[in-house]
């Protein structure tokens, strides 16, 4: 029976569809969430992703056109710029927003499904730090194999300086994100379009203790007020913890990401993770981990703070809607 027959007929919709539509709203809020804030901040990431392969006195097997050097971050968004117009800002925009969507998308999709089987369907029963985490990363390792193949292209393209062309680098050049999976999958085969995943699975603890931060942090915010823990907080609360909750968990998981970047970058050869790390702190020392850094916190935290503020808007709003259709089936 379908939902527009049960309101006629006063008939509440089971349980099942009411949770499988509500873990639909988060995807929905994920993927829309993603989307907005990669198009918003791309050029950020971009300069970032930049910086992370960027390697100092490390020589050695770069192949392609020069890496350019920046000074820092406004000379890289001059210089690119300068070479390649605002379109340049944007390269890698069309993977990074699929991969942005489908990643948010699924994971708040994944991570909401598995806190509710754990929940026993009952949004008001705390489930404390350790489970958050085990939740987290669960979502994060099956969301890391569905869209591994959509970061690797979304960096190489990332890394197409000016000088790289489809006659000097045929098989490193994409014209775009369709391009990049075919020859990358044509030329490296499946590993190569899982190139950092071994990476990325260290990095799901990034997502585990960040959902783990957020969580913890509004429950708490809700129980020294008197407040079941579901209660809908205000914009500014749902922004201040978004922000801390990044802050927190890319303070201490961000060289993940230096040695996930360099791994899947096209014009530099790494023989695997051990590699990476050896050569970054044989020729760069700790802070060759943290490049980048600086940039990715500009990037990152606005980032979150629109994806977490709109997936709390969209959900909250399907909540008031299952509330009200639930009120109004009650009433006969």
């Amino acid at each position: 029976m379908d939902d527009n027959a049960r309101k006629i007929l006063r008939l509440p919709r089971p349980r099942t569809s009411v949770l499988w539509d509500g873990h639909l709203s988060h995807m929905v809020a994920g993927v829309s969430g993603g989307v907005v804030a990669t198009l918003v901040l791309h050029p950020l990431d971009l300069v970032k992703i930049r910086f992370q392969v960027s390697e100092g006195t490390a020589g050695g097997n770069v192949v392609g056109a020069a890496r350019p050097e920046y000074k820092g971050i406004v000379d890289a968004f001059r210089s690119i710029k300068q070479s390649q117009g605002m379109m340049g800002l944007y390269q890698g925009v069309t993977p990074n927003v699929w991969g942005a969507g489908l990643s948010w998308g699924l994971y708040f999709f994944f991570y909401n499904g598995v806190k509710t089987w754990m929940q026993d369907g009952n949004t008001q029963k705390s489930l404390g730090p350790l489970k958050n985490m085990l939740a987290a990363s669960e979502a994060g390792l099956l969301t890391l194999f569905l869209t591994n193949p959509i970061w690797v292209t979304k960096t190489r393209m990332c890394l197409q300086y000016e000088g790289n062309s489809p006659k000097t680098n045929g098989n490193t050049y994409y014209k775009g994100m369709l391009d990049g999976l075919l020859k990358i999958y044509k030329y490296e085969g499946i590993r190569g379009l899982y190139r950092g995943f071994v990476p990325g699975i260290f990095g799901i603890s990034h997502g585990a203790l960040q959902f783990m931060a957020y969580e913890e942090m509004k429950t708490l915010f809700n129980q020294y007020l008197n407040r079941p823990i579901d209660y809908r907080l205000g914009t500014a609360e749902y922004l201040t913890f978004a922000a801390l909750s990044k802050i927190f968990a890319a303070t201490l998981t961000y060289p993940y990401q230096v040695v996930r970047s360099r791994l899947q970058d096209q014009h530099r050869s790494y023989n695997g993770v051990i590699d990476v790390l050896k050569q970054v702190w044989r020729y760069e020392g700790l802070a060759g981990f943290y490049k980048g850094c600086g940039v990715y916190m500009w990037h990152v935290t606005p980032n979150v703070m629109i994806v977490f503020l709109i997936m709390e808007k969209i959900t909250n709003l399907k909540k008031t809607e299952e509330s009200l259709e639930n009120n109004w089936s009650s009433e006969d």
